[in-house]
């Protein structure tokens, strides 16, 4: 299994704000330090909100680029329903020059939709533009001239697309949610598959997991093109206790208040505590429990092949997120892959 970090790039911790030089410059140094203890891959997600710094991730991830040299370098995702997929093919090739070849990319259609509005898009079409962009996007992946048409963006006559990346295909994974068209559809695409579990149990994803390894075997794909991956919220700190007194205040603040946006009861104590229960969504802990909790995971869904943690929306500070990034990379892995 895979290990790595997902970040919104948030500019906010807790109630405290930093200024977006600084916010940046933290979440560039996390991403090195990611790269020094070993983990296998580093996410940045795409927002149009005030309290994240992550609507241009390309620019993000080739910064990191720089500062790194082994660590995998991905979107965590990026909303392609509103863009223009030449473009975004066009930006994660550069990335993978730039990287030597370490790029990837997280597409989907956006949990947040604040971007449809901004970039002058109607959520009405909400899965037809992504169906549509994705399409284009894998053609320009696959092939150097490209024809294709459609009905949301100019057709295109064996045109070239360029530049052509290091890597022979940019990986491209589906982010999903909870709906069984999207899994069905990455399984017939043969796309490996990033799974967001965010709430209640993540067990109860095996029966959508089952129907994108069927889809894709019915498709011709072999198993082994067929990779799952899981994005969920987490923090490891030295002792389980720890890692909930430092967790919990933040993660209550933000989804309480995501609550009152979305139409959610406040969070409470009870509900955290069942979210950290051995099924729960939340991994979270010291080392040991984390480690068990992830080969837990992939047991009960049929074998997890990268889990990437996202922790930086909990009021923790740039401290607290260097340390457990440090506890991943030298206590969680080596008890998870010595396992799997």
């Amino acid at each position: 299994m895979e290990i790595g970090i997902d970040s919104f790039a948030s500019a906010m911790y807790g109630s405290n704000s930093l200024q977006g030089v600084d916010a940046m410059e933290q979440l560039l140094d996390r991403i090195a330090f990611a790269d020094e203890v070993g983990l296998d891959v580093f996410g940045i997600g795409e927002h149009h909100r005030k309290e994240f710094l992550d609507s241009a991730t390309a620019v993000i991830l080739a910064a990191a680029a720089s500062r790194t040299k082994r660590i995998r370098l991905t979107s965590a995702v990026t909303v392609l329903s509103v863009a223009d997929p030449v473009r975004v093919y066009q930006q994660f090739a550069t990335l993978d020059l730039v990287s030597k070849g370490r790029a990837e990319m997280v597409v989907g259609r956006g949990s947040s939709v604040e971007a449809y509005p901004l970039f002058g898009f109607s959520l009405n079409d909400y899965d037809a533009l992504f169906k549509e962009k994705l399409d284009l996007l894998l053609k320009v992946r696959d092939q150097e001239f490209v024809t294709w048409s459609g009905k949301f963006r100019p057709a295109m006559d064996n045109l070239p697309v360029y530049p052509r990346p290091l890597q022979e295909k940019l990986p491209v994974w589906l982010g999903v949610g909870g709906t069984p068209a999207s899994f069905a559809r990455a399984g017939s695409l043969g796309l490996p598959l990033m799974v967001a579990v965010i709430g209640g149990e993540t067990h109860r994803f095996r029966p959508l997991i089952d129907m994108y390894r069927e889809a894709g075997d019915k498709a011709g794909f072999k198993p082994e093109q067929l990779k799952v991956g899981l994005h969920s919220p987490g923090y490891v700190a030295e002792t389980n206790e720890q890692a909930i007194s430092e967790y919990y205040p933040g993660y209550a603040e933000l989804w309480t208040k995501l609550g009152k946006e979305r139409g959610w009861p406040p969070v409470t104590k009870g509900q955290f505590n069942t979210l950290v229960a051995p099924r729960g969504v939340l991994v979270l802990g010291g080392p040991q429990q984390v480690a068990d909790k992830l080969l837990r995971h992939s047991e009960a869904l049929g074998g997890v092949d990268r889990f990437t943690f996202q922790m930086d929306n909990a009021g923790l500070t740039h401290e607290q997120l260097m340390k457990s990034i440090e506890l991943i990379g030298k206590e969680v892995t080596p008890r998870v892959k010595g396992n799997s």
